[in-house]
């Protein structure tokens, strides 16, 4: 999933060291850059947005890459959760996200994906909300059961059970949902129970932190998760199965009556060449896809990504 720097890194320096830049710097409230909204269709949003995966590079040039991306236009960018995968030199997330809040303003940031399944609720909820105040509002969850060649989990003795981690992973969304409410919370449930905790302060992104939640279709299960909180990251590339899925999506939330906001994620690779990436990203904006999410997992460079990042997000109509 991640590449290995060899040598030194080849990120040239910025003219300026990266430094702080939040959206309060920029003279906006944290309300208003969490309050900012594009137009919605039945709640989803109409607009494909860009991100990119950085998951090559010591941690001082990913960083370092978060900031170009930022400048050359990116809309979010996104590390990986992992532990150990084949030897791969790999870093936390959580730690990731903290440094690249501080050196962007803009972009959404997250991770493709959290695996939530290994890791207490409750120091997750802390987590994340302290990355969404750094970020000044600008963190997603996406969520998924996990890759299980990672050694993070049967190797430790986490649970690898499908039908278990997907047990746990909605009751750990109910506890980051109860806890990031500020209110009192209790949770009783199979894996997890606990008394009241009230947590504060609360996130700055209201109702809550989005979630995205990983699917696999037609699985109904995962479905049905998703629909339960703010997006769906799509395990595919292909227009038409996007398309379906968005039709899925928006006849669901239809039959619910829910009108809030509601994300569609794609992933796939696409070259620097603009024209050969807007038509790869195109058809999948056309099929309703509301972020398109570029992640090379098999050959990223630090100068790999340098050279995608520098060329900008796909551009669609």
């Amino acid at each position: 999933m991640a590449g290995t720097r060899v040598g030194p890194p080849v990120v040239p320096p910025l003219s300026a060291r990266v430094t702080p830049r939040t959206g309060a710097a920029r003279g906006l409230s944290a309300a208003r850059v969490a309050t900012r909204a594009p137009a919605r269709d039945r709640g989803i949003v109409r607009d494909m947005k860009a991100g990119i995966v950085i998951n090559a590079g010591d941690p001082l040039v990913q960083v370092e890459l978060a900031a170009r991306a930022e400048t050359a236009g990116w809309d979010g960018v996104f590390t990986y959760d992992a532990i150990d995968i084949g030897g791969s030199d790999m870093y936390d997330p959580w730690t990731l996200l903290a440094a690249m809040a501080l050196a962007t303003s803009r972009v959404t940031l997250g991770a493709m994906v959290f695996a939530p399944t290994r890791r207490r609720p409750w120091k997750v909820a802390r987590e994340a909300m302290t990355i969404d105040h750094l970020s000044r509002g600008r963190l997603v969850v996406p969520v998924g059961l996990g890759a299980l060649d990672d050694h993070g989990f049967g190797h430790v003795g986490e649970a690898t059970d499908n039908a278990d981690r997907a047990a746990i992973l909605d009751e750990t969304l109910d506890i980051l949902d109860g806890l990031w409410s500020g209110q009192p919370f209790a949770h009783e449930g199979t894996r997890y129970r606990f008394g009241h905790m009230t947590f504060s302060p609360r996130p700055v992104q209201r109702p809550r932190i989005p979630i995205w939640v990983a699917v696999r279709w037609p699985g109904e299960r995962s479905m049905a998760r998703a629909l339960r909180w703010d997006g769906a990251v799509l395990q595919t590339g292909d227009p038409k199965e996007v398309a379906a899925i968005v039709a899925h999506i928006r006849s669901r939330r239809a039959e619910q009556g829910d009108a809030t906001s509601f994300e569609v994620i794609a992933q796939g690779t696409t070259p620097p060449d603009p024209a050969a990436a807007s038509a790869i990203a195109q058809p999948i904006a056309d099929a309703g896809a509301t972020w398109w999410v570029d992640a090379d997992w098999e050959h990223a460079t630090p100068a790999s990504l340098l050279a995608r990042i520098a060329a900008g997000p796909p551009r669609v109509s």
